[in-house]
């Protein structure tokens, strides 16, 4: 079992079957809460659900080309990150994230983004790595700003919501810069 420990309370761990039932009860407790800016919570209706989510995840890890973890906070699960793609031929990583709304400001989504591109970075030496949020989704957007992301623009209607599109920032870091720091 890979674990990435960030600091004393919070860590990353690959995301395995295991973890279904803790998964599966955050997002139903947090439904609303997450509903406002990710489109799969209709889908994710029961564990196995969840579980056809990992095994999705664990395919992926095993084709190189997407890394899921879920980020511990005192030991317990309490969100998800990933490499929702890594695109090798182009040296480049998307990174996506949520987190349970009791969990929320606590600097765990920023050490855990931060983490992320510093491994995609230093380990897996891609050359960028982006981070997409929704134009009003002012929490998420304040993650790759406070690490010194750029905003390289607006995409228009980029994704469906339910019932209606929503805008999507995107926010760059390249190995160059992240060197830098």
């Amino acid at each position: 079992m890979f674990i990435h420990k960030i600091d004393e309370e919070v860590s990353l761990k690959l995301i395995e079957l295991n973890d279904a039932e803790r998964i599966f009860e955050l997002t139903d407790h947090n439904r609303e809460h997450l509903r406002v800016w990710l489109p799969w919570l209709d889908m994710t209706t029961k564990i196995e659900d969840t579980k056809g989510f990992i095994q999705m995840c664990l395919k992926g890890y095993a084709e190189n080309n997407s890394m899921n973890t879920v980020i511990l906070f005192k030991g317990e699960i309490v969100g998800a990150a990933s490499f929702n793609t890594i695109d090798w031929s182009n040296k480049k990583a998307s990174i996506g994230y949520w987190l349970a709304a009791e969990y929320q400001g606590n600097g765990i989504m920023t050490k855990t983004a931060r983490a992320l591109t510093d491994y995609a970075i230093s380990e897996l030496k891609l050359n960028r790595v982006e981070i997409r949020a929704a134009v009003e989704n002012k929490k998420s957007r304040g993650i790759p700003e406070r690490l010194g992301f750029v905003n390289e623009g607006c995409i228009r209607q980029a994704e469906w919501l339910y019932d209606h599109y929503v805008d999507h920032i995107v926010y760059g870091m390249l190995a160059e810069d992240w060197n830098k720091e």
